[in-house]
């Protein structure tokens, strides 16, 4: 046979045939048993033969193989040579043929090799595939899969896995991946047959070959498959569709591992990936409806469960949107493809809306319009009733894609209703569920048509006005969504469907139709401001209106008519009207003659009275008689002329029940009454005051309308005819009386008729029968009590009202009693009686910017109210109005008026005692220089006026404050140049803490120094506010200098309180200062920043004012100045008020955040140093802030350490600052909170850091073994000092501290340390340990720095060898000196760990002198036999060559007395020897040398454990020591005679044992040895001490029966008989043996 296969190839065919002629013998020939040696030479040899052209070679070849055939077919135990066949298989120039018996052929050996093999072969034979035949192919992948399934099912070694990652080559991969592919999606064809879904034929016969795959086999290829594709790390890209199929599978385990890989793999993979999207398309798809493709390479589409996988796949890609035609296949696939569920036509639906919202337009436009017939034909085929879930859910994804379309491609739908008509109806018609997603989808149509023609918007315009009165909610919201989106302000009809809406029971439906008509409603009510916005002219609107509503202008006198509309509607058509026309003429003046628009007010005024119809409501009542006066105010003398012949209309509207009607009605007969001939005004006067005056009693509201005619009335009269004495003086009286006699409420409506007549004349004295009074003088007293009353209203109109009357006055009398009664309200704590009080004495200060006609003939209320003069801008307010005709008067009178209010103000009020004076001062200051700011006076008093404000900015009451900050911007308006320089130093100085002092307040007894409640109570729980309160603590407290640190408080709180009050200036004025603040912004942005973190909310608020105010850009500012604004915040986070820390810690903890290492490097240290200040901060609330900084600076210095995230040099710097810090001020701080903090960020340094940590290794190492004992819970080492007291043990309490510790951040630190140690770190970090070895104290550290140094020296390996003398010299003495057990067992892990990296000598030296310690104390005992257990378990190689010095101490201390200390040396035997026999016969020599030495030894300890070892050795070697009987037993006959000590007897048992073993040899030896054996024991046996004698006595039977000499009869028997007599004469009594005995 060795001739055949050493043949050459390149013989003869004749030559070939008859070597292949022999191997059929010989292979016919061997038994089975032989055969598979004999195939692994035959086998290759015979196929190769195939690429001979020869066919009788060919012939006798498959002779040859069709005998192997049968022979091996049933014997799988037979195995082929495998790799002999892959390489024949794999050369480039083999045979076609050849190939094709070798494929057969490994096929077959895959079958019969081992597991291990497989596993390495198969990678191997996906290498190059893609280069192979597709049937090879084919054959190899179903062999690679079915070994991957019998191997990997459950798990992949990491060497396999490397071999699987190594095939490189992108064409095999990819060739091995679509197989898997194809096996995942493979399952078991049903019993009629067919293809598995998402396979065509030939792909399923590719998987299964020649036999079906059976379930439980599918299963295990499918979970192997799973596994080798994520152990190959391909790219998610490309095994994605496999986790899919996997997750839909038919067996559990796969879907579950497919889950798990989707999650882990899958989520990092791109969806946009076209390849990627393509292939799961034809997952979908497939190619079924592909022509001109073959029926057996049909690509069947997936089943519905992998299909709803691969639709929630698609909705997450933009690419799968856009995929022409694939997209369009799928989509109609799932909603009328066959075998479609209603799940897929919900997905269909949802993927739709994807499309319709992702899809690029040009394909859009495309499938859009196909899409949309699919669409529409669905949502045809259900009906309307109520349907399932799936049902729903498809129709909403069809109306959501709808109106996505409708954004995308508009045109689809502008040319024509027909959609509109649809979703309207729908809306009708669907279910509750469905109709909020109709609803959205009709509100995104409407864009659609924006561009429409004319004709689609008008058919529309009916369509919406029909629908937005329809029953159902959802369909009136849409009709006016439409309405406003797609028409302008100026369209009619549009504008009237808002009004309607209005009135609808729906708020979300009233407030858009609110919207639609009044777009500005929020941004004030003045129409100047929405001029740019275009509005339907008058007479248009209302012509369309009153087309709906042809009936809008009827009316009666007596108001019984029916309202059309709902009086919501009304109201809104009126404002809406109103704006109309208001817009109209602001942007035409000169349309106010037009005759257009006068009939198109006419109307107007036509709709208003036919609104007052009793049915109306009384909002619609006011808002419609306010909208009369509004057209008089523009055409006063239609309006007069038009009313004066309805009085009989308007008289009935005095009584009406609302009070804004009433005064509507009044003022409107005041402008009527212009148009009337005075004696008929006048006779209408005496008519309303012949009412008041009857003696039958009215109604209030009939009282109240008919004063405020009189007055409205008598002042137009006396404006055109000022002589009318009688009736004027009736009028007079009349108003006088009802002050007098009435209450207060009417007595106020009567005096503010009073003040309307006083604003156009001066009022004349009253005539009574023979004397005259000033009116004023006459109403003085009752005045004064009704300014005392509690009815707010009717003071703020009795106080207008004198300002009113005072306009026009000249007697300085009557101004004094004016002055008077507005100043007795200066201690009144009610703001509107304040600033009632304030614009009243501004009427009398004079300038103020209203006229008489505007106060009468608008609907104007008050300054304060028909101006934002509180809340606006001053000057635009002031513009609004003309300025005040000049009084007629004496100027004179005006000029004491002034004076008056200026002492008052600024000698009384503003620096009163009393803070309800000094916000009545400061009231009135601001009311002053609001409304008459550009008087002169105020003008030359501005410098005061800034004075007195600033010093306002101090006070507790917030609305002082306010005011006061108010008016410093007032006053830098209206100052010069300087001014506002010196306003902006004062405020300035007045923030950054360097103003100068304010006028000082004199205390008296009630002036409150502090809020009630701010410092506590008194001592008897009453009230400490006031100055004589606190003055009366002080002195019961026996401390009367007390009372001046309560000042110092109450002067802080108020420096406090001006800056916030600056702070409310300062932004109102630097919005006016601009360039003018600029140098100030360096000293100011510091303390800004700082403010806003104030814990005063209000200091807060303040000041983020003033930032927002100075600051455009505030990152930009903040960036720019961060240097300055960081020192400062350092500065104050050390300063002696703790609000300025708290502040300081939280803007540090805001301001750094995201900060570049650039920006904040030189502040690291500093920072983390304020961070650990205030947290031992002695406030509590100063402590949370330095937490928050803590955390603050810890996110920061991670940041700016990791250097995946900053420059690697950047974050290297940042860890030199912040380590050494942490390291040396943090975790060695005596605060708990710092300590943890500094832990718990160096371990996160230390993890992240990675090897940049290396240059502070020995510093960080150190600290955290130091900490490890120094941090440890104090309660432990209390437990330990008391746990013998309370049973607990020692070294069970230690090893539980040990435990505990290395559960710890600090080892955790240390074990990352242990990874980043290189060569280059060692230098400096062994002399470290070697200190803290020699210096370290408490248990955890000195356990912690042993157990470092054994993982240290295992990691670095070979590199410790420099070190390891030094390490060797020092750990040795220390498990010497050690008293914990624990901690000597760590230190002789340590020693036996650096041993085994030792040299010879030093490993000589260190086991020599570990072996000398068991002669030692009990300490030296033990240690030694924790350094031995040691250097067996960590050094095994290197103690094995020094087990003749170690055995025999271990053997012979096994016999220790100490059980302790017995058991240690017992446990080295068991784990040191392999079998004692053998030990002992290998190491006799040495343990018998040790033993004799031993026993020589002056210890009897030592004496009694040899001879122990010398019966051990006795008993388990027997005759096999003879060798060395002869020393051991001079050693022993030598130690047996001589005084006796406690465990001689042992040296007797060693005696006999030794004689029972060695009997031969001792007799051979020297014959006379057994007789002095014998003389030897029985001397022994004479001895008193019974233990003693008693082990005598069982050597002598030992000595007797191993030798068994018979003349050792006559020297034992005489000294029994003598024994055993003495011992019968002593039986009575033992009292002798027994004193004997203790005597021995």
């Amino acid at each position: 046979m060795a001739e055949s296969s050493a043949t050459p190839l390149g013989n003869s065919d004749a030559d070939r045939e008859e070597m292949l002629d022999r191997m059929l013998t010989r292979l016919a020939l061997c038994d089975d048993s032989k055969l598979q040696p004999l195939l692994s030479k035959l086998l290759p040899l015979t196929i190769s033969s195939l690429s001979s052209q020869s066919l009788a070679v060919r012939k006798k070849v498959l002779e040859i193989l069709s005998h192997v055939n049968k022979r091996v077919k049933h014997h799988l135990e037979i195995g082929l040579p495998l790799l002999e066949l892959w390489k024949m298989y794999s050369e480039a120039n083999a045979a076609p043929m050849v190939r094709n018996f070798c494929i057969v052929y490994i096929e077959m050996a895959f079958e019969r090799v081992q597991v291990k093999e497989k596993e390495e072969l198969a990678p191997m034979l996906l290498v190059n595939i893609s280069k192979l035949p597709l049937q090879h192919q084919e054959i190899i992948l179903r062999i690679a899969t079915k070994v991957i399934g019998e191997c990997h099912s459950s798990r992949i070694d990491d060497e396999v896995a490397a071999k699987y990652r190594s095939i490189n080559d992108s064409q095999d991969r990819e060739l091995f991946i679509e197989f898997c592919l194809h096996t995942l999606l493979y399952q078991p064809p049903p019993q009629s047959g067919g293809c598995p879904p998402g396979l065509s034929i030939a792909q399923a016969n590719r998987v299964s070959g020649k036999h079906l795959l059976k379930s439980d086999i599918l299963l295990m290829r499918k979970l192997g498959i799973l596994n080798v594709i994520e152990a190959m790390e391909f790219a998610p890209e490309l095994v994605y569709p496999i986790y899919v199929a996997a997750c839909v599978d038919w067996q559990e385990p796969v879907v579950k591992r497919g889950e798990e890989l989707l999650k882990k793999k899958g989520s990092s993979a791109n969806l946009e990936n076209p390849n990627l999207i393509n292939r799961l398309f034809l997952l979908f798809n497939g190619t079924a409806g592909a022509e001109n493709v073959d029926p057996d390479l049909r690509v069947n589409p997936g089943n519905p469960a992998l299909k709803a996988r691969l639709m929630s796949i698609f909705c997450h890609s933009v690419m799968a949107a856009n995929s022409f035609p694939s997209t369009l296949q799928c989509i109609f696939g799932c909603i009328y493809g066959s075998g479609t569920t209603s799940r897929l036509k919900q997905l269909g639906m949802e993927f739709t809306v994807w499309v319709f919202k992702h899809a690029k337009i040009d394909q859009l436009k495309l499938i859009g319009p196909v899409i949309l017939t699919g669409i529409l034909k669905s949502l045809d085929s259900y009906s309307n009733s109520k349907s399932d879930a799936a049902a729903r859910d498809t129709k909403t994804f069809a109306f959501q894609a709808i109106g996505l379309l409708a954004q995308r491609m508009p045109q689809l739908f502008s040319d024509k209703i027909d959609m509109a008509l649809r979703l309207f109806d729908a809306l009708k018609v669907e279910d509750q569920s469905l109709r909020f997603i109709v609803q959205e989808a009709t509100n995104s149509l409407a864009a659609a048509y924006k561009e429409a023609p004319a004709t689609v918007l008008k058919d529309l315009e009916t369509l919406l006005l029909k629908n937005s009165q329809e029953e159902k909610s959802e369909v009136r919201f849409c009709a006016l969504r439409w309405a406003t989106s797609l028409y302008d302000m100026q369209h009619c009809p549009s504008r009237f469907i808002c009004m309607l809406g209005t009135a609808d029971s729906k708020l979300d439906i009233r407030e858009m139709a609110l919207e639609g008509l009044f777009p500005d409603k929020d941004e004030g009510r003045t129409m100047s401001q929405n001029l740019d916005r275009r509005y339907p002219k008058l007479g248009v609107m209302l012509d369309y209106i009153l087309k709906q509503q042809p009936k809008l202008l009827d009316s009666n006198e007596r108001r019984e008519h029916k309202l059309l509309f709902p009086s919501k509607t009304y109201v809104a058509m009126i404002k809406f009207l109103l704006t109309c026309f208001v817009s109209e003429l602001d942007q035409n003046n000169s349309l106010e003659g037009s005759s257009e628009l006068q009939s198109s007010v006419e109307a107007m005024c036509l709709l208003l009275e036919h609104a007052m119809s009793f049915e109306g409501s009384v909002e619609l009542h006011a808002n419609a008689s306010k909208a009369l006066i509004d057209i008089a105010s523009r055409f006063p003398k239609m309006i007069a002329s038009h009313y004066a012949l309805k009085l009989s209309w308007l008289k009935p509207l005095l009584s009406h029940v609302d009070l804004d009607t009433r005064e509507s009605a009044a003022r409107l007969l005041g402008i009527a009454s212009s148009a009337l001939p005075t004696s008929a005004a006048s006779a209408f006067i005496q008519e309303l005051i012949a009412s008041i005056s009857g003696t039958h009693k009215l109604r209030f509201e009939t009282q109240h309308g008919a004063l405020c005619a009189i007055g409205y009335i008598t002042a137009d009269c006396v404006s055109r005819t000022p002589a009318f004495p009688e009736t004027f003086q009736n009028t007079l009286k009349c108003l006088v009386d009802v002050v007098v006699s009435e209450t207060a409420t009417l007595a106020s409506i009567a005096m503010q008729a009073l003040g309307h007549i006083g604003l156009r004349v001066t009022l004349p004295l009253l005539i009574n029968d023979s004397s005259s009074d000033d009116i004023l003088t006459v109403l003085h007293e009752k005045l004064r009590k009704l300014l005392s009353g509690d009815d707010i209203k009717a003071i703020q109109k009795i106080v207008i009202s004198l300002g009113h009357m005072c306009v026009k006055e000249t007697a300085s009398s009557h101004l004094n009693i004016a002055l008077d009664l507005i100043f007795s309200l200066s201690r009144s704590k009610v703001e509107d009686i304040l600033f009632a009080a304030g614009e009243a004495l501004s009427f009398l200060w004079g300038g103020v910017p209203v006229t008489a006609d505007v106060i009468l003939k608008t609907n104007y209320t008050s300054l304060s109210m028909s101006s934002n003069f509180l809340t606006g801008d001053v000057t635009s307010s002031l513009s609004k109005y003309s300025p005040n005709e000049k009084g007629e008067g004496n100027e004179d009178c005006h000029v004491m008026v002034r004076d008056a209010i200026t002492r008052k103000l600024f000698d009384v009020l503003l620096y009163s005692t009393r803070k309800e004076e000094r916000c009545a001062g400061t009231v009135w200051l601001l009311s002053l220089t609001m409304y008459a700011g550009q008087h002169p006076a105020i003008q030359q008093m501005l410098p005061e006026i800034q004075e007195a404000f600033s010093h306002l900015l101090g006070e507790q009451n917030e609305l002082t404050q306010e005011l006061a900050s108010h008016g410093m911007s007032i006053v830098y308006e209206l100052g010069d140049e300087a001014m506002k320089k010196n306003l902006v130093n004062a405020l300035v100085s007045t923030l950054t803490g360097s103003g100068k002092r304010k006028r000082a307040i004199k205390l008296v007894e009630d002036s409150e120094v502090f809020q009630e409640g701010t410092i506590g109570e008194s001592l008897t729980g009453g009230k400490l506010s006031t100055y004589k309160e606190l003055c009366s603590l002080a002195n019961e407290m026996g401390q009367p200098d007390l009372i001046y640190k309560f000042m110092d408080l109450a002067n802080y709180q108020a420096s406090l309180n001006s800056k916030r009050g600056a702070a409310f200036g300062f932004s109102k004025i630097a919005k006016q200062a601009g360039d003018a603040l600029t140098p100030y912004l360096r000293s100011l942005i510091p303390r800004l920043v700082r403010y806003q973190y104030d814990p005063d909310k209000n200091v807060q608020d303040a000041m983020a004012h003033i930032w927002k105010s100075l600051v455009t850009d505030s990152k930009k500012t903040i960036d720019e100045n961060l240097d300055l604004i960081i020192d400062d915040l350092f500065m104050q986070c050390g300063s002696r008020l703790w609000r300025s820390r708290e502040a300081s810690c939280l803007a540090l903890a805001d301001i750094i955040q995201g900060r570049k290492f650039d920006q904040v490097g030189k502040h690291l240290k500093k920072l983390w140093s304020a961070a650990f200040r205030a947290m031992d901060d002695i406030k509590e609330t100063v402590r949370t802030s330095g937490d928050k900084l803590c955390r603050s600076v810890t996110s920061l210095t991670m940041r700016l350490c990791d250097a995946s995230l900053t420059e690697i040099s950047d974050a290297s710097q940042a860890m030199h600052i912040v380590l050494p810090f942490l390291l040396a001020e943090g975790i060695l701080s005596k605060v708990d909170s710092i300590r943890k903090a500094s832990i718990g960020v160096v371990t996160k340094l230390a993890k992240s850091a990675g090897i940049a940590v290396r240059p502070h290794l020995s510093d960080l190492v150190c600290c955290m073994l130091e900490s490890l004992s120094s941090l440890e819970d104090q309660g432990l080492n209390y437990v330990e000092l008391h746990a013998a007291n309370v049973g607990i043990q020692t070294e069970k309490l230690e090893h539980l501290r040990i435990s505990i510790a290395k559960g710890s951040p600090m080892w955790e630190t240390l074990d990352i340390c242990i990874k980043v140690v290189d060569t280059e770190s060692l230098d400096p970090l062994v002399p470290r340990l070697a200190q803290l070895v020699r210096s370290g104290v408490g248990l955890n550290t000195r356990v912690g720095v042993a157990s470092f140094i054994t993982l240290l020296v295992q990691n670095v390996g070979a590199d410790i060898r420099p070190y390891t003398s030094m390490l060797l010299r020092l750990l040795f003495p220390v498990v010497m000196e050690e008293k914990s057990v624990a901690a000597k067992r760590a230190f002789a892990s340590a020693c036996g760990i650096v041993l085994k990296l030792a040299t010879p000598l030093q490993a000589q030296k260190l086991i020599e002198e570990t072996a000398a310690l068991h002669t030692g104390d009990r300490n030296a005992q033990i240690s030694c036999a924790i350094l031995l257990k040691s250097y067996s378990s960590m050094a095994s190689d290197v103690v094995s060559g020094y087990h003749a010095a170690i055995v025999p101490v271990i053997f012979i201390s096994r016999f220790e007395d100490d059980k302790y200390i017995s058991g240690l040396f017992e446990e080295l035997w068991e784990e040191n020897t392999s079998g004692e026999r053998i030990t002992l016969q290998l190491y006799l020599g040495e343990i018998v040398s040790l033993i004799c030495e031993s026993i020589t030894s002056s210890s009897w300890s030592s004496k009694r454990k040899s001879a122990q070892a010398i019966s051990k050795l006795s008993e388990v070697l027997g005759e096999s020591m003879s060798s060395y009987h002869h020393i051991l037993l001079q050693a022993l006959m030598k130690e047996v005679p001589g005084r006796l000590w406690e465990g001689k007897d042992a040296l007797l048992y060693a005696l006999g044992a030794l004689s029972a073993s060695c009997h031969a040899a001792i007799s051979t030896g020297d014959p006379a040895s057994p007789n002095a054996i014998l003389s030897l024991v029985s001397s022994a046996c004479t001895k008193k001490m019974k233990k003693y004698r008693e082990a005598a006595f069982s050597c002598l039977e030992q000595v007797i029966k191993a030798f068994g000499l018979p003349e050792f009869f006559n020297s034992v028997f005489p000294l029994l008989f003598d024994m055993c007599n003495l011992a019968t004469l002593s039986k009575p009594g033992q009292a002798p043996l027994a004193t004997d005995a203790a005597k021995t």
